[in-house]
């Protein structure tokens, strides 16, 4: 149970933090990114970083909450279908923050 509550949380907070993000409240991002980001662009900015960041969080969320189905069903297929998708929202969500970083920083570093 332990292994399904503690992704659960920690998908809900990453999911809160992106939606912080996404209102241009860039301050949870590293200080080079709220240094270089121009204040025209923060809010652009921040809502493409927080949608990549909530598309993270939703992903271990049901990464969890499938796997545990998978778990109590006996269905290893729900198992397969858990890892894809935790795979897929974690691409699909750090590449739209790296894509960002590049669009409005010029580099990630």
């Amino acid at each position: 149970m332990i292994e399904t509550i503690i992704p659960v949380i920690l998908g809900a907070f990453i999911i809160y933090l992106g939606l912080r993000n996404m209102t241009g409240d860039i301050s949870s991002l590293h200080g080079y990114h709220r240094k270089r980001v121009s204040e025209e662009d923060r809010l652009p900015f921040g809502r493409m970083v927080g949608i990549g960041t909530v598309i993270c969080g939703a992903s271990i969320m049901l990464y969890a909450l499938i796997d545990f189905v998978a778990a109590k069903t006996q269905l290893a297929v729900l198992s397969l279908i858990s890892t894809v998708l935790i795979v897929l929202g974690l691409v699909i969500g750090l590449g739209l923050n790296f894509w960002a970083m590049f669009k409005y920083n010029k580099g990630i570093f």
